[in-house]
């Protein structure tokens, strides 16, 4: 089994969702500290003239210390008006009625906690583009670990739980993730080499590493997937 592990991200790059492309099963990992001003409550869309902005959602005041699955919206706040709001610099986008469409069925309902609402998202993103994974929240789990001692062991404890026989990262683990560990397990560390293909834009200049909402908004659906399977593992 292949096995990825990542925290909820509000509506993620795409190398986000190469994760389930190349994955078996997919475990939210919702327990770690919350970090400020993180990809857990924000991304970016484009801004016409070049360059990008955020789309975020508010949330009430974190203690330092508090977890993911804790951290609630503000929903004292429209945010859900001013994010369709904000998009609306997408609506000569060849595919803008689907991309609000997926949207709008999530944010019709209510959401107390962030968390919930990043996994609904990504869901439903995952369900548009027919990409039918085997999905855990790791706090529903009930699962049990060995001991962690170094950040890379998370991972590594929850694929031996799991009886994973890859596990699946993200590049930015490369720096610190120690492949030995996982080879004693018999467990192949890949990491994913996601290629930021450029496609058209509405922007004056191409951007990035946007938001998912980004390619969305561009590209039709095979296309996207097409996009997934250009992505390779190192």
């Amino acid at each position: 089994m292949r096995l990825a592990i990542m925290q909820p991200y509000f509506l993620p790059y795409i190398g986000y969702f190469s994760l389930f492309y190349h994955s078996d099963e997919f475990v939210f990992f919702d327990s770690p500290q919350y970090t400020k001003k993180s990809w857990y409550e924000r991304n970016r869309i484009i801004k016409i003239n070049g360059g990008s902005t955020y789309i975020k959602v508010p949330i009430d005041k974190v203690k330092i210390g508090t977890a993911i699955n804790d951290v609630k919206i503000n929903n004292s706040q429209d945010w859900k008006g001013k994010i369709f709001s904000q998009l609306n610099i997408y609506r000569k986008a060849p595919y803008y009625k689907e991309t609000i469409g997926i949207l709008d069925t999530v944010f019709k309902n209510e959401y107390e906690y962030l968390y919930l609402l990043n996994i609904d998202l990504i869901k439903a993103i995952l369900s548009y583009l027919e990409l039918d994974k085997k999905i855990h929240i790791y706090s529903n789990m009930d699962l049990e670990i060995d001991e962690v001692k170094e950040p890379d062991e998370w991972a590594l404890n929850i694929s031996k739980a799991m009886d994973a026989k890859v596990y699946i990262n993200s590049p930015g683990g490369a720096s610190f993730f120690d492949k030995e560990k996982y080879n004693n397990e018999n467990i192949d560390l890949k990491f994913i080499d996601q290629d930021l293909k450029e496609y058209k834009q509405l922007a004056e200049k191409f951007e990035p590493g946007l938001s998912i909402i980004d390619v969305l908004m561009h590209n039709d659906k095979h296309d996207i997937v097409s996009m997934l399977n250009s992505s390779k593992l190192i």
